[in-house]
This record gives C-alpha cells, structure tokens and sequence, in this order.
C-alpha cells in the first residue's frame, strides 16, 4: 500500500458517511462527525466509529478522539504545549551546561562521543515505542517514556564521574526523545491532515520562550549549582506528564462506557509464550543488532586521535569489524528472517516517506557536524559569556518557532508541501556554506548570527515538511509507524554528524593546538584541550588565547565543510519526494 497515494484510507468496516443532498449535508471531514435530519435508526447508523481493523492503539486513539469535546481536544494541546515547553528547557540548560559539566570530569573532547551514544540508542527505541503504541495504548509508551526521562535526570544531578553522566544522558535522551515522539503520534491522532503542520507548529511552539531562558538558567545554575539543573526537572517532569496520562486514560475509559471499544479476548498465551510474542513482535534481535552495530561502527571515529596507537589500535579495527558485521547481520535478519521486521521494506519503497527521511538524515548530519562544539567556539573567539553563546545558538529555536507557525498555515492553504523544500534547502545550504568563510576570529560575530538566521528559516520548514510528507504516504493505521522511521533515520543521523564532529576534531584540533601554541605552554596543550575552563582563563588578546581560538577556527572550518558536502545530496531528496495533497480524511472525531 506504500506504492501508491491510498484514495481511501479508512476500511470497509468504517460506518459511510451521510448522503450529499441531505438537508444539512455534513461537518467537515476533519470532525468526523455526522449532522442533518435523519430517523433514529438513521441517526443510529451515522455515528461514526473506531476502525476494528486497526491495530489496538490506533483503533483507542480513534476512540479517544470520537468520546471528547472540544475543550477536551483544547486541554490536550494546552498539556502536550506545556510538555514541549519542559523538553526545550531542559534540553536549553543541558546543552549550554554539557561542556562545563563534561570539562569538570576532564572530558571536554567526550561531547561527540556522548552524542553519538545518546543518539543511537534513541533511534533503536523509535520501532519499540511505535509498537507500543499501535499495539497497547499511547499513553501507555508515554508514561514509560516518561520514567526514562526522570530516571535521567536523576542520574544527571547525583552522577559523580563522567562514565555515570554518560548512562545519564542515555536514559535522559532516550525518554525526552520518547515523550517528543509520543507527543508527536498524539498530535496526528488528533488533527487532520491538511492542518498538522499548522498543528506541529503550535507544540513546538516554547523553544520561542525557552530560547533565551534556557541560556540564563544555565548560567546561574551553574553559578550555584549545575546539578539543580537536572534536579529541580525530576519533579516538574512528572507533575507536568500526569494530567496528559489521566487525560488519555479518562476518555479512553469513555470510548469503553459508550461502546466504542470493546473488550478483547485473552490471548490464551502462557507467560513463556507471551514473552517470547513479544520478543518477535518488538523485534528486539533487530534492535539490539543496529543499536550496537551503529555505536561500534561510529565510536572509533570519535575517539581514535586519542588512542595510543590511532587507527591501527587493536580496540579500534575491533570495534569497526563488529560495528559491520552487526550492521550486515541486522540488514540480512530484517529482509530474510524477521518475522516483524524492525524497518518496513514496503515502507522504505515508498519514494515520499525515503525522499523525506534522506533529507532529514542529512539534514541532521549537515546540523551536527559543527553544532556540538558550537557554543565553545563562541565562548572561545568572542569571549561572549554562556548565557550570550547560548543565545546565538538558540536563534535557530526562535526563528523557527515563529515561522514554524506560517509555514504551517502556507501548507494549510496551499494543500501541498513540496514546494517550500525548493526554497528552503537552496537556502540552508547557503547558510552552511556562508559559515565556513565567516568562521575566523577576524569577523565579527554578526556574521555568525546572519548565517544563524538563515539556517533557522530553512531548517525549520524542512522540518515541518519532512513529518508532513511521511504521514501523507501513510494511513493512520500507520502512522506511528512512519513517525518512528522518520525519528530512526533522523537520530542515526544525528549520530553520524556529531561522530564526523568528534573524529574532525580530535584529528585537527590538537595538532592545531601543538602547532600554534607559543612554546611556553606547548607542554600544557593536552590541558587546554581537555578543559573549556582552561581555556577561557587566558585573556583575550595574549599569544596563548589567539592561539587558541585560531585553533578552534581551523577544526570548525572544517566541520561545515563536511556539513556542506553532505548536505548538497539534498537538492536530490527534495527532488524525490511526491508532492501529495493533503486532502484525504486520516482522522476521525473532534480534531485539530
């Protein structure tokens, strides 16, 4: 069914809609509600219902949205809005905080490999959680995501060495990148089709807000106390994913009281049997094999300057070997063996949902080449203080929040998406580019800020157009689904990104630093790379600080020239992708 635009997305079970010429006609489609003047058996029939075919979440989220009322619906968007807003904060503190916090354990140089670790096991939980969700219940998933979340946090503010930071940030990335997506699938249930951009726009709409409050809080917080940073969020997580859970389960309890769900038979399974169902269903030999086959694969890169040995280390060519051969094996057990398959083959066939998810993995790569050490850089060779640094590289939040919002309302009236792709990655790439010529001490860092600006506008339209594109090739039966393939390409290539960040910079920054470096401190150069603190304790202007930032200067230079390159595929992505319009029903009940 991926090969083609389904034409009616919805089975035969559906309840068919009133006839045209009765004497109201009926609601829009969005509503899924039927009106006019009808007998009661008429009436009866009308009422339209969850589609039994669907799979169990599908068919309670249909339920959900049939049973509540439009202030119900507003609730809802109030708590995911108010979810967003916790994630963008949060995240905010963290990223201005990490290369302090990673610096005060001496492993300043460990961000990419933190990333890259955090990343892929995010990417190997998207297909789990989408069967949760399709499967059980969406609120369900959420409410599992959300104890990874705290359980991060947690870890973040009591850890007392980097290895438990590490598993931290795991935990944490995995469960804020689980809420997201959780959000993310509710978000589709409850709107229709034509005005999902619109509604992506208004949830992710807080990085507006938390774009300049996230770098202040950073700055005191770590002024005081850094791990307050994670503290204080341990329990405004849960205060603030409580009333969403109860929410879902309230009118989930609804949909059953009115009849619209049914309960279903016991599976007749034993535990042994239900265990090893699940093991298939979640296909978790799958997920194991491209989760340790990704971090194998993409570690050495990052970390083989600082081997003893470099690229001929035993540790590294083990660590490759086996990152390909999990990589070969998961390939060769998802097409030939898997009796779920982790990754739908059907799926990868259709050109719209690919075109899409090959334009986010490069998008992600381009983004993540050079952002990890960005506000470093900033701190470095314009001496701005963390909150200022943090401000720069939260221009992209602000930017695109704002203009998330017309580019959800230009999808809305246009029925169509592919178009802004022609405008917007040109114009990324532009953005990029620009960055390389700029990033030398001797600019100013309004340059910086233009390129910024441009980047903003552009990534922020393929973003919403990316999600939009992969649920137009999609029924909702699917939907989760190809949300999930959306966030699997998009984490692995974030993961790519900040392991091509980390191999760039731990290949040129320290030779750098040996050949620049006055020959006074050319000793201490191990330590000026390892600590942003040290670095920033020599004033601006000596030998040894210019040094520094010409050092810095060099490695980021070449970092947006790998984004660059990566991102020009792009421009065939874009070309891939169909431009479907947006006018089918997806959904049913009170809707977005």
């Amino acid at each position: 069914m991926w090969f083609a635009v389904q034409k009616k997305l919805f089975s035969s079970s559906d309840t068919p809609r009133a006839d045209s010429t009765s004497d109201q006609g009926i609601t829009a489609a969005e509503n899924g509600v039927q009106q006019g003047s009808k007998g009661p058996a008429e009436e009866v029939n009308a009422i339209p219902l969850p589609n039994e075919s669907a799979q169990g979440g599908v068919e309670q989220a249909e339920a959900i949205t049939l049973t509540w009322t439009k202030s119900s619906l507003a609730v809802a968007y109030i708590l995911m809005w108010c979810l967003y807003l916790v994630n963008a904060f949060q995240s905010s503190i963290t990223g201005n905080l990490s290369a302090f916090v990673t610096s005060g354990f001496e492993s300043h140089s460990l961000i990419p490999v933190i990333t890259v670790v955090s990343s892929v096991m995010s990417a190997a939980t998207y297909m789990p959680l989408a069967k949760i969700l399709n499967l059980w219940d969406r609120s369900i998933g959420f409410a599992i995501m959300t104890v990874f979340s705290t359980l991060g946090l947690i870890l973040s503010a009591t850890c007392k060495d980097i290895t438990t930071y590490c598993a931290a940030q795991v935990f944490y990335s995995v469960g804020f990148s689980g809420i997201i997506f959780c959000i993310d699938v509710i978000t589709a249930d409850t709107s229709s089709l034509r005005d999902r951009g619109l509604a992506y726009a208004f949830t992710s709409s807080p990085y507006i807000i938390t774009a300049y409050a996230g770098p202040a809080a950073a700055e005191n917080f770590y002024a005081s106390n850094w791990r307050w940073a994670y503290g204080c969020f341990c329990i405004v997580l849960p205060v603030v994913a409580l009333p969403m859970f109860m929410l879902l389960r309230y009118h989930r309890g609804q949909a059953e009281k009115q009849g619209l769900l049914q309960k279903k038979p016991a599976s007749g399974r034993t535990l042994v049997q239900s265990i090893y169902h699940y093991i298939i269903e979640f296909d978790l030999l799958g997920t194991f094999l491209l989760a340790a086959g990704l971090v194998l694969f993409l570690l050495p890169f990052t970390i083989a300057g600082s081997a003893e040995s470099g690229w001929k280390s035993g540790h590294i060519i083990a660590m490759l070997v086996l990152g390909v051969a999990c990589l070969i094996a998961f390939a060769v057990v998802e097409r030939f063996f898997a009796p779920v398959p982790f990754l739908s083959w059907d799926l990868l066939a259709s050109r719209t949902v690919l075109g899409a998810c090959l334009l986010d993995v490069c998008y992600q790569i381009a983004y993540y080449c050079w952002f990890d050490y960005f506000t470093s850089y900033l701190q470095v060779v314009y001496g701005t203080s963390l909150a200022t640094s943090g401000y720069i590289a939260s221009i992209f939040d602000v930017v695109s929040g704002v203009w998330l919002l017309v580019v959800g309302l230009l999808i809305k009236k246009t029925c169509r998406y592919r178009w802004l792709l022609f405008i917007a990655v040109p114009l990324y790439i532009l953005g990029v580019g620009l960055m390389i010529y700029f990033r030398n001490p001797s600019w100013s860092v309004g340059y910086t800020i233009m390129c910024q600006v441009f980047i903003a506008f552009a990534g922020g339209t393929m973003i919403i157009v990316q999600q939009v594109a992969v649920l137009a090739g999609s029924d909702h039966n699917n939907v989760a689904g190809a949300l999930a393939f959306l966030g699997v390409f998009g984490n692995m290539g974030g993961a790519i990104g900040s392991s091509i960040s980390g191999a760039i910079w731990t290949h040129t920054m320290p030779g750098a630093l040996r050949r620049l470096l006055p020959d006074s401190v050319k000793s201490d150069w191990q330590t000026i790379y390892d600590d942003l603190d040290t670095q920033l304790s020599y004033e601006r202007g000596t030998p040894i600080r210019h040094a520094i930032q010409m050092a810095y200067a060099f490695s980021q230079s070449k970092m947006l020239i790998a984004g660059t390159a990566i991102m020009a595929l792009s421009l065939v992505w874009m070309v891939v992708i169909r431009d479907i319009k947006l006018t089918n029903a997806q959904t049913k009940g009170v809707l977005f």
